[in-house]
Order: structure tokens, then C-alpha cells, then sequence
């Protein structure tokens, strides 16, 4: 019953600020989809389906702990709280009895910031409006490419959608130091059993010497595009695969890889958030079980919950500049909040 009532409220309250967020940016940025998309109104319905997983998973955290709110507030005012600790139920089976409900509201906000919002941002960034409109992406098949094997640099002036063949090919390969070894321009190179195939190739040296003229090259570095397919934006807007492939590769020197490594580890605590909610809320809930002061419940809940996302907000920021590990700075606002209210429910059980 308790985890009926914490689902049903969750979806009314996420559903209800959803709506209300959704619907203003979309009277906000209207005209100007409108005006992209020659007066279509369909386009203004696929920017609102656009924009509803980032509007949604927004809202995720903070709903659940509002319907946790909530939830402990109608037990309590109808004294069924009370009956519930009578009966021997203690704070923490009651947890681990919204448990279940509060893991799967966290695999829903993982999948829709690891498959919704990636699938969705391509598109708005394409489009440019409202906040996209000044990171629009330029990812075409007819965009330079940049990539990076060691101290090798690579650039191309054509690619096709997977960065597979590249057309207008320069490598310039340096030394330790940075200072240019080799000049290497290609008419083509295709990446076949991931060794790139150059054709028509001509090899300026850094001594003055005469240049090198060869029909066909391999070139053995291994080279791999930061933009690929959907592999592109920033790091909130990748999938984990695509996190884990700019880790692999330093973040090709777009951004450092403890960036990424802190936006991969943040991805995972999704799955806890909620969860986490709960465990706030509960152990609020045993001052409050004989009715009464349900408004104190909320405001001190509440805060509480803005507490921890602030927290989180600096902690990102932190790994983000690399002041501290990427692990850390992902897991430690859930992993101190989680001690505080385990620790807070183990005393009043002790009382």
C-alpha cells in the first residue's frame, strides 16, 4: 500500500511540474520554432517532445522526495502512522519497504538522462533555440574533423557519418616538446582493421628536404573521432558508452578526462537518488507520527533535499576542475547523505 501511495504521488507530482515547466518553455520559444520551421505547428510539438526528457529528469529528484513527503504526511495525519510503529515496523524495514518502488524510479531516471536525453540532444542543438542557441553543434559530414593519437594531430576537411573515410586529410606529427617532426597530406584515408589506409600522399619533413610523393600509405596511430554519429555535446548529453569512449581516448583534448570520468560516475548515482529521499524522509517522519506539525515536516524535508542538491551541485564542480577524484566528487554527496540519515534512524530506533 505504502509503495502504491509513493509511486501514485510520484508520477502526479512529476507529471504536474513537467507540465508546468514544459508548457512555459514552449510559449517562451514558440515564435522562434515558428520561424524555423515556416509556421509549422508540428514542429512546435516536436520541440515540446524534444525538450520533455531533459524537463523531466530535471524534476526526478526532487519529486520523489516530495512524494515521499507526502506520502508520510497522509499516513501521519490519519494516525496510520502510529499503527504502523505499534505494529513493530521499524524505520528501517519501512525503508527497505520503498525500496523497490524508489530503485525503480531510479532505473527511469537513468535510462532518460542516458538514452532520452542524448537522443534528443543532437536535434535541439541543431535547431539552436532558446538555450541551445549558443552551443549550436556543427556535425555535418561536411564539418572539419580534429582527432588525436599521442602527440599526432589530424585534421580533415570532409568525413562521412561515421569519421570512417575522410577526405583532405593532414596529420601532423610532432615530438614529446610539441615542435612539428612531419607534415602528412592525403587525398583520402579510410580506417580499415583499425589502421588508416592514405592515399595519394604527399610527406613534408622539418628538415628542408624534398618532399615525399607515395600513391598509398599506412598510417598506424591510432586515431578516433571525438564526434561520431551522436558522439557530440557535452558530457550531461552522452550516453555511457559515449562517456566511457572519450575517457578512453583523454577526451581527445576537447576537455580533460576527468570530466567525463566525473559525468560517467554521476550517471551511476542516478540509480540511489531517489532511494535517498526516502531515507530523509523517513526518519522526519517519527516526530511527526502522532499528527501535527506536518508543515514543519515539509519545510525541514525540503530543505534537507535542497541541501543535498546543493551539495551535489558543488561537489560536480569540483571534479569537473579536478580538485578532487572523479569518484568523489560523484558518489560523496549520496554516500554522506546516506550516513547522516542511516545514522538518524538508527538513534531514534535506539530511543
Amino acid at each position: 500500500m505504502l509503495s502504491r501511495m509513493f509511486l501514485a504521488r510520484f508520477a502526479l507530482i512529476l507529471f504536474g511540474i513537467t507540465a508546468f515547466v514544459l508548457t512555459l518553455d514552449v510559449v517562451t520559444y514558440a515564435a522562434d520554432v515558428l520561424k524555423l520551421h515556416n509556421d509549422s505547428l508540428l514542429a512546435v510539438i516536436e520541440y515540446a517532445g524534444l525538450r520533455l526528457p531533459g524537463v523531466t529528469s530535471s524534476f526526478v529528484g526532487i519529486s520523489s522526495l516530495l512524494a515521499a513527503l507526502l506520502m508520510l504526511t497522509e499516513v501521519s495525519h490519519n494516525s496510520e502512522l502510529v499503527a504502523i510503529w505499534s505494529a513493530g515496523v521499524s524505520q528501517m524495514r519501512l525503508i527497505l519497504i520503498l525500496t523497490p518502488a524508489a530503485l525503480l524510479i531510479g532505473v527511469m531516471h537513468f535510462v532518460i538522462n542516458d538514452r532520452a536525453v542524448p537522443n534528443a540532444a543532437p536535434v535541439l542543438h541543431e535547431w539552436g533555440i532558446g538555450d541551445y542557441s549558443n552551443k549550436k553543434l556543427n556535425v555535418s559530414s561536411d564539418d572539419p574533423l580534429w582527432m588525436r593519437s599521442g602527440n599526432d594531430i589530424l585534421r580533415a576537411v570532409k568525413s562521412n557519418k561515421n569519421s570512417s573515410i575522410l577526405t583532405d586529410v593532414t596529420i601532423f606529427k610532432r615530438d614529446e616538446t610539441g615542435i612539428l617532426l612531419e607534415q602528412i597530406s592525403a587525398k583520402k584515408a579510410e580506417l580499415v582493421g583499425g589502421r588508416w589506409e592514405l592515399s595519394d600522399v604527399v610527406i613534408y619533413y622539418r628538415e628542408n628536404l624534398p618532399p615525399s610523393r607515395l600513391g598509398r600509405m599506412i598510417y598506424s596511430g591510432l586515431m578516433r573521432p571525438a564526434a561520431a554519429g551522436s558522439r557530440s555535446g557535452d558530457p550531461e548529453e552522452m550516453t555511457t558508452e559515449d562517456l566511457a569512449y572519450f575517457i578512453d581516448n583523454a577526451g581527445f583534448g576537447i576537455r580533460p578526462a576527468y570530466v567525463y570520468e566525473t559525468w560517467l560516475n554521476k550517471r551511476y548515482t542516478l540509480f540511489f537518488v531517489a532511494l535517498l529521499m526516502v531515507l530523509i524522509a523517513v526518519p522526519l517522519s517519527v516526530r511527526f507520527q502522532r499528527g501535527g506539525g506536518m508543515g514543519l515536516l515539509f519545510a525541514v524535508g525540503v530543505g534537507l533535499g535542497f541541501g543535498f542538491f546543493i551539495f551535489e551541485g558543488i561537489s560536480q564542480t569540483m571534479g569537473e576542475l579536478g580538485l578532487v577524484p572523479a569518484w568523489m566528487a560523484a558518489w560523496m554527496p549520496i554516500l554522506v547523505f546516506f550516513s547522516a540519515g542511516t545514522a538518524i534512524a538508527f538513534r531514534y530506533e535506539t530511543l
